[in-house]
């Protein structure tokens, strides 16, 4: 978990792809994980780039929930 920055009571990460096809399809797959972990990320794409972050809104900031989708999102690549 070495790429992500813990901020503002959360982590973030960009990440950086060939293309728009290859950003989407990890954007797919993490989206699959937040489903089936219930916690979704903040995020954004533009073109080859995607943005997350990571937070627990209910408890105010970091938590494990967000330590264990940061590294379920690691395994991915």
């Amino acid at each position: 978990m070495s790429d992500w920055t813990e901020r503002d009571g959360g982590l973030e990460r960009d990440f950086a792809f060939k293309d728009f096809i290859e950003a989407w399809g990890f954007m797919s797959r993490v989206a699959l994980l937040a489903e089936k972990a219930d916690h979704h990320p903040e995020w954004s794409n533009v073109y080859n780039k995607v943005s997350i972050r990571l937070t627990t809104h209910d408890a105010g900031g970091l938590t494990d929930k967000d330590r264990a989708l940061a590294a379920a999102i690691d395994a991915l690549l």
